[in-house]
């Protein structure tokens, strides 16, 4: 069972309920707001950007996407004294041609062709590799047994059944991960998803089946997140926690009558819900639908594999982080966000109280899944890389969500993200007088520093897995990373120089990680890149900012991603560019310059607990007054 703490206990049916109903009573009771402060993310009426088609689409206040929009919009209007138009930018669901009404609408005509019985194995076994120490998509004794039937009976036995369609999305996940790149303007595998949306029943036909059904949609919702469409991912998401919940997955399953084997792909299949939903809920900057009070179910054993249940404990203590900043108020009722999204004055101690529960899974993820990036001879857990970047986008989150300005989906970076938007809107407001706000508080300019190295340390990995191959290129999960990462480090230079060493170095190396991506195929990856070229060239044409370029002791902004991308930029040399690195061949070389850089492994829980400590209530005080004085909002 989960506590409030947020740690995972045994079986204990019944126990905690009264104690959670009392906490809810309490975290229900929202502060009035204080101060005049208000988070240009979520105050007012409701944001909404239009595609070139038309369609509206909403800004979460916690969405990566919706952030990087505000921050390009911001900017436009700043350098170029007018809206940013839309119909130059993308939006979700355009990477890819689905076709006009989408992969449901294929006929039934549109067979994909079945591969071998081998090929089959080996493209399930693919899917085990690429996800199953993270997610849970399917019960592997019972697949692969079915699959042996499927094809005993010369492919005709199950095509009509509910397993089929499982069959089929797991042939696309396997295609996906295996072939590295389409001719078509479709995904590898799309033809196996497409058949498989074609063939879904209805939900009362799903609800007969509830645990195969919900192990389905899991694979939905992954699979269209993949394809950046992140309202249909988090739609279908949505329903295999329903479905979930229907069939009581979410409490302590009784073993004696249900089965150890039952109980245990129950577990599996509601804790991959969970972590899914939250990541993609936050992804869209919505609020959770679920409360985590009424969350009873226990851990799963992992006979097979027992070093997953501390893996499994520790995502969900992640994913627990993550609800709590997007709730509208922290547990020690101080209000982050009131109506109208108006800031308490306190919003800046609840971030001080965030990251001291943040802290405590700092030693926690360094110690049980350590990832030795300066260990030449050590490859790096691709599962552990995972935590180690959810880690840092919940603190992002965290940062981004008590930020000035709006929250988001990583832990450092979250946290900070509002004050990163706050004064590059200072910087936009008066720029002669942003080092000295900067100076007036050291307690702020460490926030942002964490945010800064956060994104650094997230590169770091990224940069490490991309070196052994294991750079994930079809799920989207290790693009959210390397995205907001990006974002924050074009950021952070042109509100102050000397926040970032070598501004030109680290962006490279962001962009080396996005190159990977593209040539693997990843469209979506691309449109991405796309549009970080757009905000690092609004950036750079800032006129202070230009015209600062030009003076020799002022550091030079970050290159643009069109002049990174041409091949006249791969051999860069040093010829008097302040600060620069030459680019390291190996990853051994990396971690070398990276440590002479000063940057070490992620804050300790002793450092970012002193990082709590030195906020105080001056700090917000400060916070607020700079922004009611300079009228930045």
């Amino acid at each position: 069972m989960l506590t409030d703490t947020g740690s995972i206990e045994p079986d204990s049916p019944g126990t905690g309920i009264s104690d959670r109903g009392d906490k809810a009573r309490n975290d229900r009771e929202a502060e009035s707001p204080e101060t005049g402060l208000v988070n240009p993310l979520a105050t007012g009426p409701p944001a909404f950007m239009s595609s070139g088609s038309g369609r509206l689409f909403y800004l979460g206040t916690s969405s990566n996407w919706s952030f990087t929009r505000r921050v390009l919009s911001a900017t436009h209007r700043h350098v170029y004294q007018e809206p940013l138009p839309t119909d130059a930018l993308t939006f979700e669901g355009t990477a890819y041609d689905l076709g006009h009404d989408g992969p449901q609408a294929r006929t039934a005509a549109e067979n994909p062709v079945i591969p071998s019985l081998d090929h089959a194995l080996y493209l399930t076994e693919t899917v085990t590799f690429r996800c199953g120490q993270i997610y849970h998509l399917f019960d592997r004794s019972e697949f692969v047994e079915s699959l042996y039937s499927f094809y005993s009976k010369g492919n005709n036995g199950l095509t009509g059944s509910i397993w089929y369609i499982h069959f089929l999305l797991i042939l696309a996940f396997g295609k996906a991960f295996s072939q590295v790149k389409s001719q078509e303007h479709t995904p590898p595998g799309f033809q196996y998803f497409a058949k498989a949306m074609h063939m879904l029943p209805d939900h009362n036909q799903l609800y007969s089946t509830p645990i195969l059904s919900t192990e389905i949609l899991c694979c939905i919702a992954l699979f269209y997140q993949s394809l950046d469409c992140r309202s249909a991912a988090h739609n279908y998401i949505g329903q295999a926690m329903r479905m979930a919940m229907s069939h009581g997955m979410h409490m302590s399953m009784p073993i004696k009558e249900l089965g150890d084997h039952a109980v245990e792909r129950c577990q599996r299949i509601w804790w991959t819900v969970y972590n899914l939903d939250r990541q993609m809920t936050c992804i869209q900057g919505l609020p959770q639908s679920t409360d985590d009070r009424f969350m009873q179910a226990s851990l799963p054993s992992f006979p097979e594999s027992p070093e997953r249940v501390g893996m499994l404990n520790l995502h969900i203590k992640l994913s627990q982080s993550l609800s709590d900043i997007n709730k509208r108020c922290s547990k020690s009722k101080k209000a982050v966000y009131a109506i109208d999204g108006r800031i308490s004055k306190d919003f800046l101690l609840s971030t001080k109280e965030t990251l001291s529960k943040l802290a405590s899974l700092a030693d926690e993820l360094r110690e049980t899944f350590p990832l030795r990036l300066y260990e030449g001879d050590t490859g790096i857990p691709r599962a552990s890389a995972y935590l180690h970047l959810f880690y840092q986008q919940v603190c992002s989150h965290n940062l981004k969500v008590y930020r000035l300005c709006e929250t988001s989906l990583p832990c450092v970076i979250v946290a900070t993200r509002p004050l990163l938007f706050c004064f590059l809107k200072i910087r936009f407001e008066s720029p002669e007088t942003c080092g000295e706000f900067l100076d007036n508080s050291r307690n702020l300019r460490n926030l942002i520093q964490m945010c800064l190295e956060s994104a650094q340390y997230s590169i770091r990995i990224l940069l490490g897995l991309k070196s052994q191959g294991l750079l994930e290129t079809c799920l989207s999960f290790d693009l959210e990373s390397i995205f907001i990462s990006t974002v924050v480090l074009l950021m952070g230079p042109v509100i102050d120089p000397t926040l970032v060493d070598d501004p030109l170095w680290w962006p490279e190396k962001a962009f080396e990680i996005f190159r990977a991506m593209v040539e693997a195929g990843n469209r979506v990856a691309r449109l991405r890149w796309i549009e970080l070229q757009q905000l690092d060239r609004t950036l750079r044409d800032i006129p202070s900012l230009r015209a600062a370029s030009s003076h020799p002791k002022v550091v030079t902004g970050p290159l643009t991603l069109s002049q990174l991308i041409s091949p006249a930029t791969t051999d860069l040399s040093p010829s008097g560019d302040q600060g620069y690195h030459p680019l390291p061949s190996s990853l051994e070389d990396f971690c070398s310059t990276d440590q002479d850089l000063g940057f070490g492994p992620s804050l300790s829980s002793t450092e970012m607990a002193a990082m709590a400590d030195s906020i105080e209530l001056y700090d917000a005080e400060w916070v607020s007054n700079a922004m009611m004085v300079h009228d930045i909002w």
